[in-house]
């Protein structure tokens, strides 16, 4: 498992569990003619803090205070903040 402190922009293949410690309410977008739901959230774990970004059904499933695992998520980088996301190949888990 990775922590978040290790995470660099442009990583992939991150492991990492966290606490959720805040979500933004969703917006809807038109992406590629489709429309897709997205929330912002941000999460930790001992290291630190990341922005998470949620995508249709992960963005009902995260709730403040769950825990979460991320396999094979991505780390990419929007005006200087990373954020960390399950991407298309990765999987977001919640934790009892």
């Amino acid at each position: 498992m990775a922590k978040i402190s290790d995470l660099k922009a442009g990583q992939g293949k991150v492991d990492v569990e966290v606490t959720v410690k805040s979500k933004s309410e969703p917006r809807t977008i038109n992406k590629y003619g489709r429309e897709l739901k997205v929330a912002n959230a941000v999460v930790e774990d001992d290291s630190g803090e990341i922005a998470l970004t949620l995508w249709n059904s992960d963005v009902d499933k995260v709730e403040v205070g769950k825990k979460l695992k991320i396999t094979n998520g991505y780390v990419s980088e929007f005006n200087g903040v990373k954020q960390l996301t399950s991407g298309k190949y990765g999987k977001l888990e919640v934790l009892d």
